[in-house]
């Protein structure tokens, strides 16, 4: 089996070999991977696949594709670290395919595997491919928007459109209005500077009945159940805030996706990026003209570049926001790599085998040792714990806790602070849906087991009688003290 006689198997078997690799040996991790596990979950047990649960509260912070995902693999498989992984590996793959198949289409067969394999083995896409989040599903989706417009921007069979409108609906059934908002406006730009205005009376104005039907599945019922409360919540927290709030501000700051794209695309991106803007500075210099650009480099680049500005300028900022830009520029980059091939090959096998080093040096030990995730915890409390016994915590609220013990942890604040940590209105807050309880009000007659983290230990010291604690065993980041019942 080789990349050259028979592509598609091979791109099947590698990047399911590499992405799942080690699954069922990395815990699902805090803060986010377990929300989306813990939601799942409690769909599943409540036999509800429409309204995102958390805690026993409605939860608005996504659509439903990804819980659907979860549930899925959780049914045929049970829950576990390895089905929780699955469909972002699998659709890792799908990407890869699709990747390999559109570059076929605009150049040839040497572009696209160079382009497939670029996309495999690149650093963000491989994490991303084993990661518990929605961003490597919208990826699929989202590029399948822009990758059918253009084949059917330049073929004379439009129904490729209709396929357009279909992977539209279903990136907004994974993340919201963005999934076709921000491809629409990649193609708005295209047409523009193409001056191709024509082009729009050709694009299937029909197929937003196909686009409505996939979207109204889940928007409808949820519009219908839950009124205000889940258009106040997605549309105005978890849309229209991150945009113009930002939830990390040390993150926010204008050269930030720029200095990640050299580690989410690396190594490629030391090996493409500085060649080619030396290549293109150098033409300048010499003849004083700016590069010329074909159709298909100038529909890439403007693709690439219209989401990485757009996300630019949102408030919030996360890593995985511009992993959409990885196709084009995987494309982009293999009509440079094409010329160079032993050392493509050569880097390609190295970093495979790094990738693989990582799985099991760093991503499997730091996950399971460092603090990540509470399962070890989780585990110790659930073989220890009695019915009545009540579990508290002081410091970030660890879902992780709660996913593995099937054990309802409340996050321990003072009274005279817990406003600050309470759901209220338009903020960040509203994400807090987890259990509280005040300091003050801990029952003097039960059983109570506290985990205190090391960031928050001045707030245990503070706040609490520390001769009532018995300290009962330390893990990574927090210690686990017992205090009996009081007569």
């Amino acid at each position: 089996m080789s990349i050259e006689r028979r592509p598609i198997l091979f791109f099947v078997v590698f990047t399911l070999a590499l992405y799942l690799l080690g699954n069922g040996m990395i815990p699902a991790t805090d803060p986010v991977e377990t929300n989306y596990t813990q939601t799942a979950k409690e769909m599943l047990a409540s036999g509800d696949f429409i309204s995102p649960r958390i805690f026993g509260n409605f939860w608005y912070d996504k659509p439903v594709f990804f819980y659907w995902e979860l549930i899925g693999a959780f049914s045929l498989f049970g829950i576990s670290d390895f089905s929780a992984r699955l469909f972002p590996s699998v659709f890792g793959m799908i990407g890869v395919l699709m990747t390999y198949w559109f570059a076929k289409r605009i150049y040839d067969k040497k572009t696209a595997g160079y382009a497939a394999l670029m996309l495999a083995t690149s650093f963000g896409y491989w994490l991303v491919s084993k990661t518990i989040i929605t961003d490597m599903t919208l990826f699929v989706f989202f590029n399948a928007v822009l990758v059918f417009f253009y084949i059917a921007y330049t073929s004379e069979n439009k129904n490729w459109y209709y396929l357009c409108y279909l992977f539209a609906g279903l990136a907004v059934l994974t993340k919201g209005p963005i999934g076709i908002l921000l491809p629409g406006l990649v193609v708005t730009i295209f047409i523009c500077v193409r001056r191709d205005f024509k082009e729009i009376l050709r694009m299937k104005p029909l197929g937003f009945v196909i686009f409505a039907a996939v979207v109204v599945v889940w928007y409808y019922p949820m519009i219908v159940l839950h009124g205000d409360d889940f258009i106040k919540n997605f549309l105005g927290v978890h849309n229209v805030l991150r945009a113009t709030q930002s939830e990390h501000p040390l993150w926010n700051v204008w050269w930030y996706y720029s200095v990640l794209f050299f580690l989410i695309f690396m190594p490629w991106s030391f090996m493409t990026l500085p060649k080619t803007l030396a290549k293109y500075v150098k033409a300048y210099r010499e003849n004083h003209e700016l590069p010329k650009f074909d159709q298909t480099q100038l529909f890439l680049l403007i693709w690439a570049i219209t989401v990485t500005l757009f996300y630019q300028n949102m408030a919030t900022k996360y890593t995985t926001y511009t992993l959409p830009t990885l196709l084009p520029i995987s494309i982009l980059g293999a009509r440079y790599m094409i010329n160079h091939d032993r050392l493509f090959k050569r880097t390609a096998a190295v970093w495979t085998i790094c990738l693989v080093a990582l799985t099991f040096l760093v991503a499997i030990p730091v996950t399971r040792n460092q603090g990540y995730s509470q399962w070890e915890a989780a585990a110790y409390l659930k073989g220890i714990c009695k019915p009545d016994d009540l579990i508290v915590e002081v410091g970030d609220y660890k879902v992780s806790l709660t996913y593995y013990s099937d054990i309802k942890v409340y996050r321990l604040e003072p009274k005279e602070l817990m406003k600050d940590y309470l759901p209220d209105g338009k903020s960040w807050k509203a994400k807090n849906f987890m259990p509280f309880m005040a300091m003050e009000d801990l029952p003097k007659d039960k059983q109570v087991y506290l985990l205190v983290q090391e960031k928050r230990r001045h707030m245990f010291e503070k706040y609490m009688n520390q001769n009532e604690w018995e300290l009962v065993r330390t893990f990574p980041r927090f210690e686990l003290f017992v205090r009996k019942p009081q007569s």
